[in-house]
């Protein structure tokens, strides 16, 4: 009866430690795909549907509203390096520092960041933005906001660039950031 029990109870044990490795693992493949700018691999570990969380602001995509995100982000030139995963009670925690030129305009580079994973069938469906324990927000939006208002006064043909996220708001984005530094 003993052997009866142990053997369910090993393949439970197995069966559940290999899906958490699996998690880390496609954690670690989709910021290996964006670090190396292979948006293929990053859909082999992402679901149809992406929800991406940052407090209150809810951000859903499906492959190609994805793909615009990562067109636009990849404009700034990103370095990912994957610092830590961390497994507690089953809950997927990243910790992230991300270097990019919009980061350095912003003063807040590198931008270092916890995000929590969740998975659905076995692929990343939601990622919730936690903290970002070394950022300034306060430079970060004081620094935006001179873009911004510059940009207005100086540049009007660039106005909206900050809220225009496709391939062409963040070359604006970026336009504005060298005008900006050039004046």
């Amino acid at each position: 009866m003993k052997k009866l029990l142990f053997l369910p109870t090993l393949y439970l044990i197995v069966n559940c430690s290999g899906k958490n490795i699996d998690k880390a693992e496609q954690i670690k493949k989709y910021y290996e795909g964006l670090q190396n700018s292979d948006y293929d691999q990053i859909m082999g570990v992402v679901s149809d549907s992406l929800t991406i969380t940052e407090g209150d602001y809810v951000m859903n995509f499906d492959r190609e509203s994805y793909y615009e995100q990562f067109k636009w982000d990849s404009v700034f030139q990103p370095d990912y390096k994957l610092i830590s995963v961390e497994n507690l009670n089953g809950e997927f925690t990243a910790k992230v520092a991300v270097e990019s030129l919009r980061f350095e305009f912003l003063k807040n580079n590198p931008l270092t960041c916890e995000h929590r994973f969740h998975f659905n069938s076995g692929k990343i469906n939601k990622i919730e933005n936690l903290d970002c324990k070394d950022a300034d927000w306060q430079i970060w939006a004081r620094e935006r906001d001179s873009l911004v208002n510059w940009i207005k006064k100086n540049h009007p043909e660039l106005d909206g660039f900050i809220n225009d996220l496709n391939i062409k708001g963040a070359q604006n984005y970026l336009r504005a950031i060298v005008l900006y530094q050039k004046r």
